[in-house]
């Protein structure tokens, strides 16, 4: 029977996001394992789990099991043991917190409906030390996912996850802020900015950027339209805040409901799309993405223009100007250049 512990289920790559109950015996927790379709035999998974210790460790709450793991690898899961495989898991920077919660579930480290929960619930939030003050407070924990590469065992607590991720982003940011204390120190007095407000920009600055030399300079435009007394609008009219509402919160903006995926006017100017910020001035409500040191550096030391503008150029760049008119002709040399 203990040999039964290394036979493996049919695998057909389905996992299962499971709230594992309190008290169950080893028949009980057999047979839910067989509903799922986690285990060929019910009397034999009974049996095993009875050889060797019954239910005793298993860790009620939240689980994410998966088709393919033979008995003895489900009881190191539901027992969340010491020494269970482990994945190397990537985030690449730009990821926002759906993209990372599919990842996860991928590779079987934490189920993606579980992790999005715990990543917003505000008792959570407070825990991890995220500012949740001011008009609008922090949603989730969108932009404190530091984009690095974790080995994570598998079916571990969504929380803790998170709370690995959020403490690497806290080291990555003490480091950050110390090296630019001169920038910080004047965003905080001239916008009153604190680390919640940075990473938010850099979000931006992060999923606009392709070539990394231009991330100073998109950082100087955002900084310029939010400083500029000329500038009143104080709109930052990018298209990738106002996709972010649609990911985020698509119930809130009518034009999410047939968003295809690219930016369209209706989506990016949709005043109930909270985070337009085309529809709306200043900063969107919090982050939109999870971004990388270089674009937080960015935002901390931004290139010294007086650039309000900038278009795509080709090959990833694009091309920056201080004026209305400026702009609008390297947007028609940019339509002209590619038969738009």
């Amino acid at each position: 029977m203990i040999g039964f512990g290394r036979m493996r289920a049919p695998d057909r790559g389905r996992v299962v996001e499971i709230n594992w109950p309190e008290g169950l015996d080893a028949g009980e927790a057999a047979s839910l394992l067989w509903a799922e379709g986690l285990v060929e035999s019910e009397r034999a998974m009974a049996l095993y789990l009875g050889a060797t210790g019954g239910t005793e460790g298993f860790v009620p709450g939240p689980h994410l099991l998966f088709e393919g793991a033979t008995p003895r690898e489900l009881r190191q899961l539901l027992t969340r043991a010491e020494g269970r495989p482990t994945a190397k898991v990537t985030i690449p920077e730009g990821w926002n917190r759906f993209d990372v919660a599919a990842r996860l579930e991928k590779l079987h480290v934490a189920g993606r409906k579980t992790f999005l929960a715990a990543t917003a619930d505000g008792a959570f939030l407070d825990a991890l030390g995220i500012e949740r003050g001011g008009a609008v407070g922090a949603e989730s924990v969108e932009g404190y996912l530091f984009p690095a590469t974790y080995e994570l065992a598998l079916d571990t607590d969504a929380r803790e996850v998170a709370k690995r991720l959020v403490a690497e982003s806290d080291r990555r940011w003490s480091a950050l802020a110390g090296e630019s204390k001169d920038g910080f120190a004047a965003l905080q007095a001239t916008l009153g900015w604190g680390r919640r407000e940075v990473l938010t920009l850099a979000s931006i600055v992060e999923k606009e950027a392709v070539v990394a030399e231009e991330r100073p300079l998109i950082a100087s435009v955002f900084l310029n339209r939010l400083l500029d007394p000329a500038f009143r609008s104080r709109r930052l009219q990018s298209d990738a805040t106002a996709l972010y509402g649609c990911v985020a919160w698509p119930e809130q903006a009518p034009s999410c409901a047939e968003w295809g995926g690219k930016p369209t006017p209706a989506v990016v100017r949709d005043p109930r799309n909270r985070y337009s910020t085309y529809a709306h001035p200043g900063l969107p409500p919090g982050p939109i993405a999870n971004p990388g040191a270089p674009s937080i550096a960015a935002v901390l030391a931004p290139a010294a223009t007086k650039y309000l503008y900038f278009v795509a150029a080709g090959g990833g760049r694009h091309r920056f100007s201080e004026s209305l008119d400026e702009h609008n002709d390297a947007v028609r040399k940019r339509r002209e250049a590619t038969g738009q």
